[in-house]
Parts: structure tokens; C-alpha cells; sequence
């Protein structure tokens, strides 16, 4: 059996099974993830067509999208017929466990009918959640979205900040602005300090590069105080991971950032702002949904 693992046989102009997904299930981002995987033995897999593909591969025994579930917040084929191309590549496969993850709903009936229609069993698991904003025409509106004390919050650290560093601003970068972030992330303390290794850094360098990724910068009298790493999309922005500057650490950097990210992406023009996977609380307090997402369990014929 001869598998294809030619990213050029992926096509890029095919939207997602599933919207508001962000650049994850696209090619770009799972290239450059594939190209810093962590197990090299492992078997890639594109199944392709002019109107429909995905990506799988098969690590220790098991058959997976293409992209670590933990670097990787959405997953869902590309195309009209991407469902049928997932059916095809599964059929690579025979007699092997299969774990599709990170799937938003509007994605799971059509894979779980079309695996279904080829004889394939599957069960549905609620997977992740991911914490979503629907942003409103104003900043001031999202304010006024808000409880009374988390209204006040914002605007209290927001001050804070300020009256400690000197007015924010937000400047957008890409692949110049890398050591800056870098740094800030090994600076961090605990777990966070211990993320940014070399071999990551490389692939934050890679999907500045070809993913569409950019870096704002939080500054305050041209100092960067704090730094967000992400994707925007035509409508929303993508908060993929943000860092600090350890001297901020007791001004609230964290909620200083993202509400000012949340400013800077409504004045742009977006109507929505993906925190992406995980559901700490305080995404919630600040006007975030629920997003969950699912996997796909079963076993090849």
C-alpha cells in the first residue's frame, strides 16, 4: 500500500466541514505542526480531491487527524466531500482504532453517517470545550455585556496598569516580534516557563511564517509589557497563547491583554474572539460561551 503524505496534494481553498474553526483544520497550520511532530515513526496520510480532503495519521497503533489535540483546537475535514475523503482514508487502515478529537458539533453527524454508510461503528464522547465571544459593534458595549463587579474589574486594573507603566498601546507583528514573546514565555513561572523549549519555539516561528499567525505586543512608553499569540480570520481572532513580562505580574497583564486584544479586535472588524480550548473561569466572567467539542471513537473494518 502506497499512502500519500504530499502536503501539495492538500488544496487550500476548501472551507471547513464546521465554521468559526480558525486556521486549524487548514492546511498551513497542520503542516507546519506535522513538520515539529514529537514522533517521528509516525505515518501521514492525505486524502485529497478538488472538492474535498483531510489529513490522518497513524501513531503507536492508533489513527488520528493529522495535529496534536493539544496544539490543535479544532479539527473537521476541508470540502463538500471532505466527509467522503476522511471514509477513504480510513479505509487505509483495516482492523485499527481510530480517535477523531476536537470536533465541533456541525461536524460529527456528517462523519459519524458517512463512517456509518461504509460500515463503520463509531461512539460520540464529549471531548473539550472551547470558550467563545460574540463580539458586539463596541467596546463599550462589551463592557455593558458584563456584570456590574467584572465591568468594574476591567476598568480598574486597566487604570492600575496604566498609572503603573504608562498608557497601552497595541502593536501588531509578525515573525519580528518572536524573541520578544519567546522570552516572556521562559521568564513565566511554573509549567508556562517550561513550554516554550526550542523545538516549540521553532514551530511558533513556522506558523508566523506560513500559518498566518501574528503577534501584538502590549506596550506601554515602548516598553512590551505583555504579548499575544494568534490568528485573524476575516471575522474573529484566535488566542493561541499569550506571555508576559514578569515585572507586570502584579498589574493583572493577563486581563489587561485580552480585554485590550478584545478592543483592538472589534475596532478591526471582527464579530468573534476564540479563546480556544480550556474552561477556566474567567473566560466566562468576561461574556464567553461554551463551545463543546467532540470525538469520534471506533475501529477500522
Amino acid at each position: 500500500m502506497t499512502l500519500n503524505n504530499d502536503w501539495k496534494s492538500f488544496p487550500t481553498d476548501l472551507a471547513p466541514l464546521a465554521e468559526n474553526v480558525g486556521p486549524f483544520p487548514q492546511r498551513p497550520f497542520l503542516e507546519a505542526l506535522w513538520h515539529h511532530r514529537a514522533d517521528q515513526n509516525a505515518e501521514l496520510h492525505i486524502e485529497a480531491s478538488t472538492s474535498g480532503a483531510t489529513a490522518v495519521v497513524v501513531s503507536e497503533g492508533l489513527l488520528t487527524f493529522a495535529g496534536r489535540s493539544d496544539l490543535t483546537d479544532y479539527h473537521a475535514p476541508v470540502g463538500q466531500d471532505g466527509t467522503e475523503a476522511l471514509v477513504r482514508a480510513v479505509g487505509h487502515f483495516p482492523d485499527m482504532p481510530f480517535r477523531f478529537d476536537s470536533l465541533p458539533l456541525e461536524a460529527v453527524d456528517p462523519i459519524v453517517a458517512a463512517l456509518s454508510t461504509s460500515g463503520v461503528e463509531t461512539v460520540v464522547s464529549e471531548d473539550e470545550v472551547v470558550a467563545t465571544i460574540s463580539l458586539p459593534p463596541t467596546y463599550d458595549d462589551w463592557l455593558a455585556s458584563l456584570s456590574k463587579k467584572q465591568r468594574h474589574e476591567v476598568r480598574r486594573k486597566r487604570r492600575r496598569f496604566e498609572a503603573e507603566f504608562g498608557l497601552i498601546d497595541i502593536e501588531r507583528h509578525e515573525s519580528d516580534a518572536i524573541d520578544v514573546f519567546c522570552t516572556m514565555h521562559r521568564l513565566s513561572v511554573g509549567e508556562k516557563g517550561q513550554f516554550m523549549t526550542g523545538a516549540m519555539e521553532e514551530l511558533f516561528r513556522e506558523l508566523l511564517l506560513t500559518a498566518g499567525a501574528s503577534i501584538h505586543l502590549l506596550t506601554c512608553d515602548g516598553v512590551a509589557r505583555a504579548a499575544a499569540f494568534g490568528f485573524e480570520a476575516d471575522n474573529g481572532y484566535y488566542y493561541y497563547n499569550s506571555a508576559y513580562d514578569p515585572a507586570a505580574a502584579m498589574a493583572s497583564p493577563g486581563i489587561v491583554l485580552f480585554s485590550a486584544m478584545i478592543e483592538t479586535e472589534i475596532d478591526r472588524g471582527a464579530v468573534v474572539f476564540d479563546f480556544l480550548k480550556g474552561d477556566e473561569q474567567y473566560k466566562f466572567r468576561h461574556g464567553a460561551e461554551p463551545r463543546q467539542l467532540f470525538a469520534i471513537e471506533g475501529r477500522t473494518p
